[in-house]
């Protein structure tokens, strides 16, 4: 009931790397014909059927003409986190995309957008030949990138890392300032969204005003907030895996739910980040401490922090600059390094998902 999960980790031997780089290819592509934010609510939907099928196959056992575990495994790892709906293809290859428009088409912005369009990663642009062969060169460069770090054995989430580096790749091939001038005080400063306070998008070939400074999400950025859906997400987490035996359920979850902020639904939370690392708390906290109170505490615990990272590097990556880099993915790559870092030093039991 307690066994850790992991992405399964499909090495050349399993498939050729030419079949997955063509796939993510394709599925870079995809993200940018769907948009980056509409692919990532389908990585959640796979994602959230593949381990409800393995909480099924660990209940019940696997059928019998199927090999156990191996269909969850597909659905988890080939799909949700592999070359079709992973986030470093599809969710890069979109954010990417988002990136070329906002420099090559501005126009296609929405009247009276307040952000930079390079940010818009709800946008879908369908068919436009040269914007998706851009989504598939990122969806490529996404795959290897995770690829280079696994084989390094950097001890982080190599899919997060791969979202994080293909972004700020995108923006100074763009053209973009790589972290972008504050309007305020410095880096951490909102105040200047607060006010009200805008400024000419030089860096987008636009002359319309935008924010001065642009928040990831301007219903989630105080710290207060940030703080309190950290806690209460890391530890719905924590008690999804304690009942179900998966860590990524929870994420799941918190990616699908991001198809009501697709929708227009005001103040709708992102939280995937935060599920997955409360979840992560749960595993590392019960076999120190053998109590499940303990392990729901410090999965609460652990999302907060996970929250508050993401938060910080919005503010450092995201708010001054004129695309989306994505402050989730920051956060979980940040989380994670410092996980996988004390297990190599024998501080904590286990390294979560991690295969190290």
């Amino acid at each position: 009931m307690y066994a850790i999960a992991q992405i399964p980790v499909i090495g050349m031997e399993v498939e050729p790397f030419a079949v997955l780089l063509l796939t993510a290819l394709a599925g870079g592509a995809f993200g940018a014909a769907l948009g980056a934010l509409p692919s990532f609510v389908f990585t959640g939907f796979v994602v959230f059927l593949g381990e409800g099928l393995a909480i099924l196959e660990r209940q019940f056992g696997a059928v019998d003409a199927v090999p156990k575990g191996e269909i969850a495994t597909g659905l988890t790892g080939v799909i949700g986190f592999g070359a079709i709906t992973g986030p470093h293809i599809a969710f890069a290859g979109g954010v990417a995309a988002s990136a070329y428009a906002g420099k090559k088409y501005p126009e296609m912005a929405a009247a009276g957008d307040d952000y930079h369009f390079g940010k818009d990663i709800s946008y879908a642009f369908g068919t436009k030949p040269d914007v998706l062969a851009v989504g598939a060169a990122f969806g490529g460069l996404g795959l290897l990138v995770s690829r280079v770090s696994s084989g390094l054995g950097v001890p982080t989430d190599g899919i997060a890392l791969s979202v994080v580096l293909t972004a700020l790749v995108a923006r100074v091939a763009f053209g973009y300032p790589l972290v972008g001038s504050p309007a305020g005080s410095g880096l951490l400063d909102m105040t200047p969204f607060e006010r009200g306070e805008r400024r000419a998008a030089t860096d987008g070939g636009t002359d319309t005003p935008r924010m001065a400074t642009e928040p990831w999400l301007p219903h989630q950025y105080k710290w207060s907030g940030v703080t309190a859906i950290g806690v209460v997400g890391g530890l719905l987490a924590g008690y999804i895996w304690l009942e179900t035996g998966s860590i990524f359920m929870g994420y799941g979850i918190s990616a699908m739910s991001l198809l009501f902020l697709e929708l227009g639904v005001e103040k709708i939370p992102v939280t995937h980040h935060i599920t997955l690392l409360g979840a992560v708390g749960a595993t590392l906290a019960l076999p120190m401490f053998g109590s499940e109170a303990v392990a729901l505490l410090a999965a609460g615990a652990l999302g907060a922090v996970t929250a508050l990272v993401g938060e910080a590097s919005q503010r450092v990556l995201y708010a001054h600059s004129g695309t989306h880099v994505d402050p989730p993915a920051m956060a979980i790559a940040v989380v994670m390094l410092v996980v996988g870092v004390l297990y190599l030093l024998g501080v904590v039991p286990n390294a979560g998902y991690l295969a190290l």
